[in-house]
């Protein structure tokens, strides 16, 4: 073998050389970069799940909306905030079946196989309530978020709120709500079948009123909603607030839906529940008007112009309009 030869095949044997080192750290770091992505796809989730916190100051603005309705409606409200996402269908929804009331509303909430979960479900014969929730979603969402996350913060932060209503005199027994005067404020309805929906201005009842001001009529308690027994499967008749221990009771069960558990927890009902297509509605569907949503919102006399409409058609003839028992107390069986 010549010289030129020797010296061919040495240079030869330097590039395989050097292509196997390239290679080598090639693979070298394609598995250091498949390590970072791993740790990153691992870290994600935890650091999506770091719960939020909220100060006192936040909570006390938080839950002051709703810090003055009873007990078990609290309790429900609180319960289906921890599901946002699901608020705004279930308004829609409410809105549009805000005609029906007692047994034939709850028939239609069962038949219709709504994908919902029961707590949102059992706000479903309270569309004021509702409309509440989906018109501020960054605020049902904080609510929702705090609740998980600090429940025995929240609960603290009701008390706070309900203190300085009643310190001012706005929150009292009444007709339809009694207010206990001990350690831990409740208001609980006077029949316990029906609950009221108060209508207040947070700005007005959490703040020493002016002089001359009637405090009585700070907070509106006129309208409220029977749930009889077709509507224990939603958990009414079993929902309060164990004040002491700072726990919410949903169908006579601790509500354990926490931050940490939110995506797996399920508490128990006895409704059954859908994630299959539902069936196409078999109710007429007819949203409230105008005139229906500002006297719900305002707390004024309510109007439900669906009915009188066919009440009118029905009775043209005699020339008799009725009301169909929408009397200042609202014990029609439905909140509008």
């Amino acid at each position: 073998m010549s010289e030129r030869q020797m010296c061919n095949q040495g240079v030869k044997g330097q590039a395989r050389l050097l292509d196997g080192r390239g290679e080598a750290r090639a693979r070298i770091v394609t598995i250091m970069l498949a390590a970072v992505v791993l740790c990153c796809t691992l870290a994600a989730p935890a650091m999506a799940q770091a719960p939020p916190y909220y100060s006192p100051d936040q909570l006390d603005h938080m839950v002051s909306r709703v810090a003055l309705h009873p007990d078990p409606l609290l309790a429900q409200i609180l319960a289906a905030s921890t599901f946002p996402d699901q608020i705004p269908d279930a308004t829609r929804w409410a809105d549009q079946h805000h005609y029906l009331s007692g047994n034939e509303l709850a028939q239609a909430i069962a038949g219709d196989q709504l994908p919902w979960d029961p707590s949102v479900q059992a706000l479903l014969p309270f569309p004021t309530v509702l409309e509440l929730m989906a018109g501020d979603m960054n605020w049902t969402t904080d609510l929702g978020n705090a609740f998980l996350a600090q429940q025995q913060d929240v609960m603290a932060a009701v008390q706070r709120m309900r203190q300085r209503a009643r310190e001012y005199g706005y929150l009292r027994t009444g007709p339809q709500i009694v207010v206990s005067g001990g350690p831990y404020i409740t208001i609980l309805p006077t029949r316990p079948d029906y609950l009221v929906v108060p209508y207040y201005d947070p700005v007005v009842v959490y703040a020493r009123p002016r002089p001359g001001f009637f405090v009585g009529a700070g907070i509106g308690f006129r309208f409220g909603v029977s749930l009889g027994a077709a509507f224990r499967p939603w958990g009414w008749g079993y929902n309060r607030i164990a004040w002491d221990r700072r726990t919410v009771f949903i169908n006579n069960s601790p509500w354990q839906r926490t931050w940490v558990n939110r995506r797996e927890y399920v508490h128990p009902y006895t409704v059954r529940r859908y994630t299959v297509a539902r069936p196409p509605d078999r109710h007429e569907l007819v949203e409230r008007s105008e005139r229906e949503r500002a006297a719900a919102h305002y707390g004024n006399e309510r109007v439900e112009e669906h009915r009188k409409a066919e009440e009118h058609h029905g009775h043209d003839d005699h020339g008799h309009h009725d009301d169909h028992g929408h009397d200042d107390h609202g014990h029609d069986g439905h909140d509008r």
